[in-house]
């Protein structure tokens, strides 16, 4: 559906530093403290996450899906999240997901997407944008981690539908965009529903939206196999991923486009409405 010209306003590169100054500290010092907690009773488990995130931003880095300093916050990222969930039934399968998808719809039809001007850049992505796309999913698994490390229980799943609706709505949001970019035609503005160039912040196209949702589905579905989702869970995180899609374009006309928030805020506050959307949800369950 989305169909976004990764836009960049020097002026508010404020935003991308304040996004990383909010997520990147609480998730290292979250990682650190699960990390010595763990450590006496599962070592195993503490040590299989660093290896894990280890090879993970090696890969990465090798792929140039990302920059070094990304790939090294995506590291921290997978040791946060392994350690929520370890073992077989973890956080990592649709984390993995999402960069499958996100890198297989950035390569696609690039060749057309040079052409146009609205290729994203071949050294892959900045620490800002991964924790603008996945930051959210993060931050949702550390108040859960919170309350098992200062009080010793859990509050149940809410937080875990939360973090897939929100690695949900990042799939989403680069394969509307990705493969909308190249099949989906000129696109419409969503405000005003009027033709305008590919890449305009804020615009939609039907062939966009529907692989955007595809990918929300995938992301919903392989987490509904790893931690056997009722089928109501897993339609408030494909629902939530969906609204965040939304909401991703409607600010990306309106407040982008105004240059009032960069690319960066956009997608950090889309995917934090996709989980807010689904905790809420979740929460009544």
């Amino acid at each position: 559906m989305m169909s976004f010209r990764k836009s960049v306003h020097p002026r508010l590169h404020w935003q991308s530093k304040l996004i990383l100054l909010l997520v990147v500290p609480l998730s290292a010092a979250f990682a650190v403290v699960e990390s010595m907690q763990r450590s006496p009773h599962l070592p195993v488990s503490v040590l299989t996450a660093w290896v894990i995130a280890i090879l993970f931003a090696l890969i990465v880095w090798i792929l140039r899906a990302a920059t070094p300093a990304a790939s090294l916050t995506g590291a921290l990222f997978v040791v946060v999240l392994y350690l929520w969930a370890p073992g077989l039934r973890t956080m990592l399968w649709p984390l993995v997901a999402v960069l499958v998808l996100t890198l297989g719809a950035t390569r696609f039809g690039r060749h057309k997407k040079e052409t146009l001007g609205i290729a994203e850049e071949k050294r892959g992505r900045t620490a800002s944008q991964v924790v603008a796309n996945l930051g959210a999913a993060v931050i949702a698994a550390i108040p859960l981690r919170a309350w098992r490390v200062w009080l010793g229980f859990y509050p149940g799943r809410t937080a875990l539908i939360a973090a897939v609706a929100a690695l949900g709505e990042a799939a989403a949001d680069t394969l509307s965009s990705e493969f909308g970019e190249v099949l989906g035609g000129e696109p419409y503005l969503l405000t005003t529903f009027r033709r305008v160039p590919r890449g305009t912040d804020g615009a939609i196209s039907l062939c966009g939206t529907l692989v955007g949702v595809a990918g929300a589905a995938i992301i919903s579905a392989l987490s509904a196999a790893v931690f056997r989702f009722t089928f109501t869970e897993s339609a408030i995180a494909l629902a939530a991923a969906f609204a965040g899609l939304f909401i991703d374009s409607l600010l990306g006309a309106t407040l982008e486009r105004a240059g009032w928030l960069n690319n960066d805020a956009v997608n950090a506050l889309s995917t934090a409405a996709a989980a807010m959307l689904a905790g809420v949800l979740a929460g009544g369950l």
